[in-house]
Order: structure tokens, then C-alpha cells, then sequence
């Protein structure tokens, strides 16, 4: 059952067309991600969807209610962590949970989800002393203190480090097992096909793919890539006289061949046959990476730093 539809959205700034056309359903319980790179307009979606923005067309529903003339109705329903929000420096955690909380007259409790987000000990931490990992989960935790049906979360993950990031994807997962709908934007690949039941993909306003991560990795037409390192240089004539191989180029100190059938096992086979020792030897898979790709005909424009 959707809870949320989209259907037609347009949104324009000026002579900026920042969503032209957009449409698609989230359905109850599942963790839907709106994918793209930076000004693609996936925030400008989620804070229609939010009530925070007017659609100029189009029409949008959220658990039967509509977001810019039901707004106080649905602050009752939907949870927000807001991309880039910061609270006051001086403000406690637990202040800040208990000023939440008292904008519901059926909210969470507080000390429950300062234990569920692992912040108990850092009740009575300032906002600007947490480290950027803890104040993301304060973020998901004021996101939740309402009880909400749908939490919408706005790159989360941006700026943490590797560690963190993976620590929040662990709580963003727990969230959905409670039963809440998640609607997450991010410009993350990894992030989106690691947490994604489906994914919109967003580009340039428009929705140019709507179906799971596997789902489009399995549409693609990819060539398969074998990954190795060479203990010493050697001939790629080796490799490139394969029925399998495409190319073999160079990249990082690593040998990469593209190319297809079963590739790891050509590429194998003949560098035992001429002697060539090989370690760290890989085949890579396609990736939401190579959907963008395939599917807009240029790679993905932001790679978060890990």
C-alpha cells in the first residue's frame, strides 16, 4: 500500500526548473531512496513532500493527506531530519529531546530513544561538543520523537566518516524494522544500494529510473572487470589475445581488464600459463555507478570522500 504519491511534480525557482515531472509511490514499510547528485532537486521533492514547499503543479499525497493545505495534520505522521539543520551550540541533548517531545501530545520517550541511538551518555552534552556522527544521531532521534509513520532523512551520512557512516546505516535499518516507512535522499551510491528496498534515480530535475538497486544493476549491459596486481611488469598481449577480454589498461598500480563471459577464469588461467604472479585478484560486479552511467550517458558528478 503507497503512503506516499507523487504524481506529476514540477517546481520551478525563477527561470530554474528545479523538478520537472516527477512521479512515483513509497509504499508502507519499505526504505525508498531518491538518488542523484548534488542539484538534482532531490531535496526540492522531499520538502514538497515535507509541506515545507508549495508544488507550482502536480499533486502529492502522504498517508491520505495533502502536505501544503494538511500541514499541521501531518506533522503528526511524518518525522524530518533536515539536511544541514544544527540546533543551538549551548543546547544539552536531552533539552533538546525534551523540547521536541513537548510539540506532541503522544511522542516517544525520550530517555527510550537516547538508549535506542546509543546517545544516553550524552545527555547532558552540548550540541557543538558531539562529534559528527553523534549529532546525526540526535538528528534521527528528533526525527522520531513524534511516533512518526514516515521519517524522511536528507543526507545523513554527508561529512561522516567511513565508520560512522556505516554505524548510521545500521540505525537507519533498526528504524525500518520498527515498522517506520523511510524516505531517504542521498547522493551517496553505496549508501542508497546497501539500504534501498527501491530507488528513484534523480537527474537534472527529472525521474530517469524508478526500481530496486538490483534491479537496475541487472538491466545493465555491463561488461564484467577483473581487478589484479602484478608482482612484476609483464606483456598484456597476454590478455588481450582472450576471446573473453576487451581492454586491459592500467589504474592505480592495478591491471584492470574489461571484458566478458567468464572473464576471472580466462584472465586466471592465462597469466598461470605464462608465469605472471598475481595478487590481490578481484572481479567487480556492476553498480548503481554503472546504472547512472548507462541510464544518463555521463558518470555520477559527486563521489563522497571516505
Amino acid at each position: 500500500m503507497a503512503v506516499i504519491e507523487v504524481d506529476g511534480l514540477r517546481k520551478r525557482y525563477g527561470e530554474t526548473l528545479a523538478v520537472d515531472g516527477v512521479s512515483f509511490g513509497v509504499d508502507q514499510g519499505e526504505i525508498f531512496g531518491i538518488l542523484g547528485p548534488n542539484g538534482a532537486g532531490k531535496t526540492t521533492i522531499v520538502e514538497c513532500v515535507e509541506g515545507v514547499r508549495r508544488p507550482d503543479a502536480g499533486r502529492i499525497s502522504v498517508l491520505g493527506l495533502d502536505p501544503w493545505r494538511d500541514r499541521a495534520k501531518l506533522r503528526r505522521v511524518l518525522g524530518a531530519q533536515m539536511q544541514g539543520g544544527a540546533l543551538p551550540e549551548k543546547l544539552r541533548v536531552g533539552e533538546a529531546l525534551a523540547l521536541y517531545r513537548s510539540f506532541y501530545a503522544d511522542g516517544a520517550d525520550p530517555e527510550g530513544l537516547l538508549a535506542d541511538l546509543g546517545l544516553t551518555a550524552k545527555r547532558d552534552t552540548a550540541y557543538e561538543d558531539l562529534s559528527g556522527g553523534q549529532a546525526q544521531r540526535l538528528s534521527i532521534a528528533l526525527a522520531l520523537i513524534g511516533r512518526p509513520r514516515i521519517a524522511v532523512l536528507d543526507e545523513l551520512t554527508t561529512g561522516l566518516d567511513p565508520q560512522a557512516r556505516r554505524d548510521t546505516w545500521e540505525l537507519v535499518e533498526q528504524i525500518r524494522d520498527t515498522g517506520v516507512t523511510v524516505l531517504l535522499v542521498t547522493h551517496f551510491m553505496a549508501e542508497a544500494q546497501r539500504l534501498c528496498d527501491r530507488v528513484a534515480i534523480v537527474d537534472r530535475g527529472r525521474l530517469v529510473a524508478l526500481d530496486t538497486p538490483g534491479g537496475l544493476i541487472a538491466g545493465l549491459d555491463a561488461p564484467r572487470r577483473v581487478r589484479f596486481r602484478a608482482a612484476a611488469p609483464f606483456d598484456h598481449a597476454v590478455l588481450t589475445g582472450l576471446d573473453e577480454v576487451a581492454e586491459v589498461g592500467a589504474e592505480r598500480g592495478e591491471t584492470v581488464v574489461t571484458g566478458t563471459g567468464d572473464l576471472l577464469h580466462a584472465v586466471s588461467s592465462a597469466l598461470v600459463r605464462h608465469g605472471v604472479v598475481a595478487t590481490e585478484t578481484r572481479l567487480e560486479h556492476a553498480t548503481l555507478d554503472d546504472a547512472f552511467l548507462a541510464l544518463t550517458g555521463r558518470p555520477f558528478e559527486h563521489r563522497e570522500k571516505e
